[in-house]
């Protein structure tokens, strides 16, 4: 690791602590230092060894938060939600369109990491489903024009 990430990471830890309690905060800001919004294992061990926890710790929130991961993703994480509200109001629709457009399956990242597709659970946006996040930011009332537009915005 460089010199300047390690000085990144240690002023995150020292605006929330060393407490385990702030382990995910402080993940979830390391994990927007990287431009393909993953935790490297290099970071992850660092992070235990400073936060003095065990690397196992740091690997179970990683590996159970589906926010978190530690492989490489597109710079715009699309979630598509499925719950059953979404189901039912044909999300699978939605994600055939959005594979379409994207040239990947759910689960993969287009080849010039500018996206990847991943499910999530229910976000709360039943109320416009079937509903996507790109980057944390809320789409709803999907549809073939709106998701063309909304994709078109966030290519390089």
């Amino acid at each position: 690791m460089d010199e300047l990430l390690i000085t990144k990471i240690q002023d995150i830890i020292k605006k929330y602590g060393k407490d385990r309690e702030y382990l995910i905060p402080i993940l979830k800001k390391i994990q927007k230092l990287n431009r393909y919004n993953y935790i490297p294992q290099e970071v992850s061990q660092y992070l235990a060894k400073y936060m003095q926890l065990k690397e196992s710790e740091v690997y179970e929130v990683i590996s159970f938060y589906a926010e978190f991961s530690e492989t490489p993703r597109g710079e715009n994480i699309i979630k598509v939600c499925d719950s059953t509200v979404c189901r039912v109001n044909n999300n699978t629709e939605t994600i055939k369109l959005l594979e379409s457009l994207l040239s990947i399956k759910m689960g993969e990242t287009t080849q010039d990491k500018n996206f990847s597709l991943e499910y999530s659970p229910c976000f709360g946006a039943c109320d416009i489903s079937p509903a996507m996040r790109i980057n944390g930011k809320t789409y709803g009332n999907l549809d073939k024009k709106s998701l063309k537009e909304i994709i078109e915005s966030y290519r390089r």
